[in-house]
């Protein structure tokens, strides 16, 4: 018998499987029962690897689906067919197929599974080549060995995400599950489907401004209503939000409404989190113009049209600068987006924010939830679409609501009623263990569904870390038994000497950010030995939030662990607002990154809350150290930070720095403050003072403390800083700077800086 996947098979080639299961007359009868249907089947091998291949192989013959039409997504090699490397799942997203065999056996992660399953056509099949499910929970891979962070072992990695995914194997709708171990068929996978589904058929308005063959191009009458919303991108001043569910065509939508525009000449901005979530965008952009004949030219994610309109995508990161030459820009995955960055893009003459409910790339509750007020209290007149339907297979589709189930998709917190109510002095401090979470769906529901909430993008993989990674705990908050506030916390430090001096000499560290950091960037040797808790994650109810919950569950983290570890920790995107919540914990800044994060846009910060001596010893260390490092950084590698979030991330350090500067540096810091001296004299000996006092802030306005940051420590023009602070001139900016550091003269200097301050009140 050839091997596993060798091109050679042919229909003459006996299976090895056995004579009690007729494979292909199972796929037959699979694909058959999907295509009448319109919907799609999973077709479970499970047992021995060689012998999968030769059964997917038998599925696809069964099935009578043309080789271009099916990927293998595998690590194994050989294959006749379209293959795609498991960690490159990804490159599925935005396309179709009529069978997707994924093999489980060594490289598999949820993520995978998530982007795979879309890629699955109406009335196609999802083949999953599994170890035995038996025994498929406990065998550890390679995604099990990233859930084994130092100091843990993959001994210590559990089997309770596989355990729950097989179970759900087991009982769903239009599953087929195939003993290749016994040779039995354990489930036929036939789906009875009880309700009828209508589909409002697409339609063409009676007014429209975008041509008739962009309506033509729509499947689903929530296509063309969609499309008809979005024509008010033609006018200044308009956001659209499009809501859907995964397959719903809205990034179909999207691209039709992107092209009609380039057709009259417009100049369309298009973004998403990464090229391949805007493929389809471009896809249906690029027919639309080519069907009109106005397709002038095509580059790789860019379009020109014969009117000079142009269709291109920028990402998000660099959206801000590309909007002065835009006449509309569309967000596609917007939930997957920050909310800084979704902000940014409100200063767009026009804009369409495309987002996903349910599905991989993001979560629509989180993008509302986060962003929508933002949205709501802009300048913009903001209409609504929501499109229902699916597109490529018929709604009630058993894979969808499997992927669903099988990685929370759908999971959302409790309704806003059961928990309005909700008080710092009604709530229960609770400690959930992942077997608490396995054995209560609704709970586990309610705790996920908060934790997507409360990050831009979380994937199908960080499920599996909820239940599997031996390093990660969660702590929560209920009201009458239900979930307000919830946090995820990671075990980290506590490493031998081995492990750490192979993070000094440049190796890196799963699972330990706080300690890598320290160790690698900060060259802090000693960094790994202290054990702390990382906040990874920390959310509230949105029905209850600004209610001092966040708070409540801080405080009962740190009484819980103060005899337990030596430090609690966190890192996040910096703003102004999430700068001072940790700061009213007691969170000191550490460290700020001097480069923006690709998908949230901001520069993430660390902050540290000591618990023991030597948790004290470490958020010492690192005070100083970022306190020192700021004076340098600001004037280069932050130089356009905002300065909000400097004061912030000053004004969050444990203790105010010191400043040393010489009898001369006073004197002339004093003169320039008091009388005609000149800063620039003495620019290492201001910038000193600037940060001493914004770790220690009091006597300056807003304003004045911005003009400090701006001028002092980021060394920007004078032009420049007296238009942004909106000062008359810069002669009235330069005055103001004196008069902003009289107050920090009085305050910090020495007898000579007084003296010579006196001199001119005298």
């Amino acid at each position: 018998m050839n091997g596993p996947g060798d091109d050679a098979r042919d229909d003459t080639t006996p299976s090895h499987i056995g004579t009690d299961v007729d494979i292909e007359a199972l796929a037959s009868a699979c694909r058959d029962d999907a295509m009448a249907t319109n919907q799609r089947r999973v077709l479970v091998f499970a047992g021995d690897r060689d012998a999968g291949i030769d059964a997917a192989f038998d599925t696809v013959r069964g099935a009578d689906v043309p080789d271009d039409e099916v990927t293998f997504v595998t690590s194994r090699d050989g294959f006749r067919f379209h293959r795609v490397e498991p960690v490159h799942a990804s490159k599925l997203l935005g396309t179709t197929r009529s069978i997707v065999v994924l093999d489980c056996h060594d490289a598999f992660s949820p993520n995978a599974l998530g982007r795979v399953a879309g890629a699955v056509d109406g009335g196609g099949l999802l083949v999953l080549l599994t170890p035995s499910l038996d025994e498929w929970p406990a065998r550890h891979d390679q995604f099990d060995e990233r859930l084994a962070v130092p100091p843990y072992s993959l001994d210590d990695v559990t089997d309770r995400f596989r355990s729950r995914l097989v179970a759900t194997l087991r009982d769903h709708p239009g599953i087929a599950v195939v003993n290749l171990d016994t040779h039995t068929l354990e489930r036929d996978g036939t789906h009875e489907q009880g309700l009828h589904f209508d589909v409002p058929d697409a339609f063409v308005p009676t007014k429209h401004v975008f041509p008739t063959r962009a309506y033509e191009d729509c499947l689903t009458a929530d296509q063309s209503e969609t499309l008809a919303a979005l024509e008010a991108l033609r006018t200044p001043g308009n956001a659209v939000v499009v809501e859907a569910d995964r397959g719903r065509g809205k990034s179909s939508a999207a691209g039709l409404a992107a092209g009609s525009l380039a057709a009259e000449g417009k100049r369309v901005v298009v973004t998403a989190p990464g090229t391949q979530n805007a493929a389809e965008v471009f896809e249906r952009a690029e027919r639309l113009l080519a069907e009109l004949g106005e397709l002038a030219s095509r580059e790789q994610y860019g379009l020109t049209s014969n009117a000079g309109g142009r269709v291109h995508f920028v990402p998000p990161t660099d959206v801000e600068s590309a909007l002065d030459d835009c006449d509309a820009l569309v967000v596609d995955e917007a939930a997957a987006l920050s909310v800084r960055l979704l902000t940014s893009f409100l200063d767009a003459p026009a804009v369409a924010f495309c987002t996903t409910v349910r599905g991989y790339e993001g979560a629509g509750r989180g993008f509302a939830v986060r962003f929508r007020g933002h949205l709501d209290d802009s300048e913009f007149d903001v209409s609504d679409v929501r499109l229902d339907h699916p597109i490529r297979y018929a709604a009630g589709d058993p894979l969808e609501s499997w992927t669903f189930r099988a990685l929370l998709l759908d999971a959302r917190p409790p309704v806003g009623q059961l928990v309005a109510d909700a008080t710092t002095e009604s709530v229960e401090y609770r400690t959930f263990t992942a077997d608490d979470l396995l054995a209560d769906e609704h709970l586990l529901r309610e705790v996920f569904g908060l934790l997507v909430l409360a990050h831009y993008r979380t994937e199908p993989d960080d499920l599996a870390r909820l239940l599997d990674a031996p390093n990660l705990t969660i702590r929560a908050l209920t009201h009458e038994g239900h979930v307000v506030s919830v946090a995820l916390l990671a075990r980290e430090g506590g490493l031998d000497e081995e492990t750490r001096d192979h993070v000094y000499f440049g190796g890196r560290i799963r699972g330990n950010m706080l300690p890598d950091v320290f160790t690698s960037q900060l060259r802090d040797e000693d960094a790994g030995i202290p054990v702390g808790y990382r906040v990874m994650r920390i959310a509230t109810h949105h029905a209850v939030r600004s209610h001092g919950l966040g708070s409540r569950l801080l405080t009962e983290i740190r009484g819980e662990f103060a005899g337990e570890a030596d430090y609690l920790g966190v890192g996040f995107g910096a703003t102004p607002e999430l700068l001072s919540f940790w700061e009213d914990n007691d969170y000191g800044a550490v460290y700020l990154s001097t480069t923006r994060n690709d998908t949230s846009g901001e520069h993430s910060v660390l902050m540290l809350r000591p618990l023991s001596e030597a948790g004290r010893e470490l958020a010492d260390r690192h005070t100083g150290y970022f306190e020192t490092r700021t004076i340098d950084m600001l004037s280069d590698l932050l130089s356009n930070l905002d300065p909000d979030v400097v004061r912030g991330a000053l004004r969050a350090t444990r203790s105010p720095y010191t400043p040393e500067l010489s009898a001369y540096e006073w004197r002339t810091v004093a003169s320039a403050a008091y009388g005609p001296g000149l800063s620039s004299i003495a620019l290492g000996a201001f910038r000193r003072l600037a940060v001493a006092y914004l770790t220690s802030p009091g006597e300056l306005d807003e304003r004045q403390e911005r003009l400090v940051v701006r001028k002092v420590l980021q060394a920007h023009s004078w032009d420049d800083v007296a238009d942004e602070l909106e000062y008359h001139s810069t002669s009235q900016a330069m005055r103001a700077l004196g008069t902003a550091f009289q107050p920090i003269v009085d305050r910090f200097g020495t007898p000579e800086a007084h003296g010579e301050r006196d001199r001119y009140l005298d």
